[in-house]
């Protein structure tokens, strides 16, 4: 493998949309073809309370095209984690606002759907725009470095073997839900592992693939599949996938073509073989799967979680904070149980329903008339991975921050911090030596050309 230096991506692809306009261009066929997808999504999952009249999509049309004008903001952004993040966020509200427009769950619709989109603008203009480095106090030796990625390898190697003698089925995934309950990790394992497969050995993996150890790298992945059979989470059966098409992307393509990319082909695929599924050329084995899997459950899924949220948190009282386990002792809690287990009472499907900070810490800590206040603190957190990973090479942040990005669509972003490892990575970022990969990024933004 090559280290990962800043190279001249000069493809068609990058030609065509590597100016400032032709890069918005591409934003916006992400989003029409995210909502095209969407009409599929309500077709086949209509038990799911997502509904579609096709006398609604003039309205539709006209929402989500005001909407996309947001997507202006990501030509003019800097290469970060921020920017990943916020463009991933980005997509999932255009969604939401999509839904929300054919939604026949009850609640204040049109102030549900001001609050999101306030709520993403609030979240990107920190998580974009503030990236300013902070000064090193300690910085790794590369000595250090090589013994830091080996201790890595070793605590998850370790983590896996005591995590399989509690659990260890290799479970279709249509099926992980009728073992996921028989579990019983200790909550310490649950930690460890959540840090180990979604920060550090992403981290390492990306080292790896920076210094040329394909053989370490390649037992990164190893490791993080298996957490699989350990947790049966998708997203572990996911990980190690998701990497190596982050480290694709990030070789033949820009990083902002990457990140748009990275939703795009996927969402096409779906909603390709479900086509051709209507058409009677692919059976439903062939089809279904990998719908269910990308178009429905990682695309739809976080977009849907803020149509239940704000539903539910309409007609009853919100959280202020009290699912936040530090906060609890602290606050008067209207709910004695998990918030993705309220949730999911109240729908009676999907199993457990955890969503992302704009549902968890925006709608149903404060509601959706002071989401966008909780948006923007959220924002100025993320904007602190940036400054922290400021000097980085862009390629390193994207593979070593794609996990938590995904993690962050589906999960609060206290229990990112903390349970899956956000806090630890961004320390990482920040005592990596710059050059560790033979040349040092130069900080700041790195914009399209006009």
């Amino acid at each position: 493998m090559e280290n990962l230096t800043e190279q001249k991506q000069t493809s068609a692809p990058n030609l065509l949309f590597g100016s400032r306009k032709g890069f918005i261009l591409l934003n916006w066929i992400l989003i029409a073809v995210s909502c095209v997808s969407l009409v599929y999504v309500a077709h086949y999952y209509s038990d799911y309370y997502i509904s579609f009249r096709p006398s609604g999509v003039p309205g539709a049309i006209i929402l989500i095209a005001a909407f996309s004008l947001v997507s202006i903001l990501f030509a003019f952004a800097g290469n970060s984690f921020g920017y990943v993040v916020g463009f991933y966020s980005y997509a999932m509200i255009a969604g939401y606002l999509w839904l929300n427009n054919f939604s026949e769950l009850v609640y204040n619709h049109r102030l549900a759907g001001l609050s999101a989109a306030a709520s993403a603008i609030a979240f990107l203009l920190p998580a974009l725009f503030i990236s300013s480095p902070v000064r090193q106090i300690y910085t790794l030796s590369l000595s250090a470095l090589d013994r830091l990625l080996t201790l890595i390898l070793l605590l998850s190697s370790a983590t896996i073997l005591v995590g399989a003698s509690y659990n260890f089925k290799f479970v279709s995934i249509e099926n992980i839900y009728n073992y996921r309950s028989e579990l019983g990790l200790p909550v310490i394992l649950n930690y460890v592992i959540g840090i180990a497969s979604n920060a550090l050995l992403p981290f390492a993996f990306a080292c790896f693939v920076g210094r040329g150890n394909i053989w370490r790298a390649g037992a990164a992945l190893f490791l993080l599949l298996m957490f699989y059979p350990i947790t049966l989470s998708k997203l572990a059966l996911f990980t190690p996938f998701w990497l190596v098409a982050m480290l694709a992307l990030s070789r033949y393509f820009n990083f902002k073509f990457a990140v748009t990319l990275s939703l795009l082909v996927p969402i096409s695929v779906g909603l390709l073989l479900i086509i051709l599924f209507q058409q009677e050329i692919l059976p439903y084995s062939m089809t279904f799967p990998y719908f269910g899997l990308v178009n429905f459950r990682m695309i739809a899924i976080p977009s849907l979680a803020m149509d239940y949220y704000n539903s539910f948190f309409f007609a009853h009282p919100v959280t202020n904070f009290c699912q936040i386990r530090l906060l609890r002792p602290f606050v008067a809690c209207p709910y004695q149980e998990q918030l993705a287990n309220v949730i999911y009472n109240a729908f009676g499907i999907g199993g457990q329903f955890n969503a992302s900070l704009f549902a968890t810490e925006g709608i149903a800590s404060v509601g959706a008339f002071f989401a966008p206040v909780t948006a923007f603190a959220a924002g100025l957190v993320i904007a602190l991975g940036n400054r922290l990973s400021s000097g980085l090479q862009p390629q390193f942040i994207l593979i070593s921050g794609a996990i938590l990005a995904q993690a962050l669509l589906n999960v609060p972003l206290t229990t990112v911090l903390l349970t899956h490892g956000a806090g630890v990575l961004f320390v990482l970022w920040y005592i990596l030596p710059r050059d560790a990969f033979g040349v040092a990024a130069t900080p700041g933004p790195q914009n399209l050309s006009r």
